[in-house]
């Protein structure tokens, strides 16, 4: 495709602006493979943008799956690996059933084989992956540290750990302090659901039988409940019924904190942000300033990519199954 041809082509240029003023961390390095594999980075950006021309729901899948890999062993890939008939892999608990798009990190990753072989992890494809996938929806760029190794674990019963759409901020802000990040790195991650869509069961206990008090949930604006109660209410409701997080759904930026401080935020963990005065002048500051979001959505984000970096793992062959 030649406008990922384009976009690959300026992303060579600010690797190479970038590789000259970045400082490298012990752990985790911003030129790992500059050596053994130099041309990981445009691989793996290539793979995304052809796969998102094709199907836009691409990068807010891959964007949720770093996340979600992040969130439970660390970013090891552990999230990738399939099933056995002797274990539950993580990507068939409940809260990964949504996380879909395994084959484009499948063919990054086949891609990789045969340009260097058994040189970039898994884990480093999908954290490069989801830079990519922010940039070409109108994101940041920020500089990927790099040498994560994959996991041999994965279980889906760890997928609890993750946070639940339901969550208040106190039950989050505990959620994210057990992975080192703290409260301005969860409103900034937070700021991921301006890509993506949510079907209406994650949602859907917000808009009727609420609590003993309220039938619908208070924090929540009385005409966007009322458009929800159209789309997923029973018996009429459209299979894969559901709302886009915000109103600019495949564009990065700050509209989802515009739609949260207006009472639009679609689950009930968004609109708590609003609600806790830990967290709303943080979600004010972004509505009003998509420069200041920018900032510290890419220093967060490179936050929770040092999360649990193992040194004990190895570079998966086939990101699906351990070697």
């Amino acid at each position: 495709m030649a406008v990922c041809a384009l976009k690959v082509f300026f992303l060579t240029i600010t690797l190479f602006l970038f590789a000259i003023i970045s400082p490298s961390k012990a752990a985790l390095d911003a030129h790992y493979y500059d050596q053994t594999c130099p041309q990981a980075e445009k691989i793996i950006a290539e793979t995304v943008c052809n796969a998102s021309v094709h199907d836009p729901k691409v990068p807010a899948r891959i964007l949720r799956m770093f996340f979600h890999d992040c969130f439970i062993r660390g970013c090891d890939a552990s999230l990738l690996l399939d099933s056995t008939p002797g274990n539950q892999a993580e990507k068939d608990g409940p809260p990964n059933i949504p996380v879909r798009s395994f084959y484009v990190i499948d063919e990054a990753k086949a891609k990789l084989e045969m340009a260097c072989p058994q040189t970039v992890s898994c884990a480093d494809v999908v954290a490069i992956a989801a830079r990519e996938v922010v940039i070409m929806s109108g994101g940041p760029y920020w500089n990927v540290l790099k040498g994560r190794k994959d996991g041999r674990t994965s279980k889906a019963a760890d997928t609890v750990n993750l946070p639940a759409p339901t969550f208040n901020v106190s039950q989050l802000i505990q959620s994210f302090a057990k992975r080192g990040l703290g409260v301005k790195d969860l409103v900034a991650l937070s700021g991921g659901h301006t890509l993506g869509f949510s079907h209406c069961s994650s949602f859907e206990a917000r808009l009727r039988n609420f609590s003993s008090v309220h039938d619908i949930d208070p924090s929540i604006a009385v005409d966007f409940a009322d458009n929800l109660k159209k789309k997923c209410l029973k018996p009429n409701r459209e299979h894969n019924a559901g709302q886009f997080l915000d109103s600019t759904s495949s564009t990065f930026d700050n509209d989802y904190y515009k739609q949260v401080v207006k009472g639009k935020g679609v689950f009930g963990s968004d609109q708590a942000l609003l609600g806790d005065y830990r967290t709303k002048w943080i979600v004010e500051a972004f509505a009003r300033d998509q420069g200041l979001f920018f900032r510290e959505f890419t220093a967060s984000m490179v936050k929770i990519g040092n999360v649990r970096v193992i040194d004990n793992g190895e570079v998966r062959d086939k990101c699906r199954v351990v070697n």
